[in-house]
């Protein structure tokens, strides 16, 4: 895998922890970093001086022109995204749902699909990956090491469209994590919240196994049951 010059530009929207975690780490291993929140882009400059030094802050649509764009806000934010803006753009999804804190959503619970399937529809015209959401933002930062160095922590990468999950496992590995492909971007509910996978802090041969005893897991067979239900 090459270097920074995999992604070139990379745009987050998103600066609260995992935004800012995700922007120190890509501006550390030499991307030029672009992050984005709603309002006055120069609300988050000071945050951004002290979190993550060399990222500049920016709209929302100069953040979905960077090569490289990282959706790193609320999933229930995505419907919001003006979707002309992403047109041909590789989207590295990292947003999950949290039902503790966005109330019961059965638009964002339906077995049937995944999260990352809603962002894509709705992003209809972009390649969008899911990745990085399944571990901290805490352990993200924590655990972050060289290629190849011992103890080195997996991140699983998921998406349809072969060039973009390439790419997004290029920069997952610029941050300092091997990348796990597992398949296509319906596979990202394998590492949804409620998965063993998700939170977990492990190594590349163990977020495989992980992702392969997914059916016989306790929330592989809940989804499994309920799918057969809606059919």
């Amino acid at each position: 895998m090459s270097g920074a010059g995999a992604a070139g530009s990379v745009g987050i929207i998103g600066a609260g922890r995992l935004g800012l975690v995700v922007a120190r780490l890509a501006a550390a291993s030499g991307h030029r970093v672009l992050v984005a929140a709603s309002g006055d882009p120069a609300r988050i400059r000071p945050v951004l001086a002290a979190s993550a030094p060399g990222a500049v802050p920016g709209t929302i649509a100069e953040a979905a022109s960077a090569d490289l764009v990282v959706l790193a806000m609320p999933l229930t934010a995505y419907p919001a995204l003006p979707a002309a803006l992403f047109l041909g753009r590789t989207v590295l999804d990292a947003t999950n749902y949290w039902w503790e804190l966005d109330g019961l959503r059965p638009d964002l619970s339906d077995p049937s699909t995944s999260t990352s399937e809603l962002v894509q529809a709705h992003l209809a015209g972009a390649h969008v990956v899911k990745s990085l959401g399944h571990m901290s933002a805490t352990d993200l930062e924590a655990e972050a090491r060289p290629r190849g160095a011992d103890g080195r922590k997996a991140v699983a990468v998921a998406g349809d469209d072969p060039a973009a999950v390439d790419r997004v496992a290029r920069f997952v590995d610029d941050l300092g994590f091997d990348p796990v492909v597992i398949g296509a971007l319906a596979e990202g509910i394998r590492f949804e919240p409620g998965t063993e996978i998700f939170g977990g802090d492990v190594d590349a041969a163990e977020l495989r196994a992980l992702v392969e005893r997914f059916p016989d897991s306790q929330r592989g067979r809940y989804l499994a049951k309920l799918r057969t239900r809606g059919r």
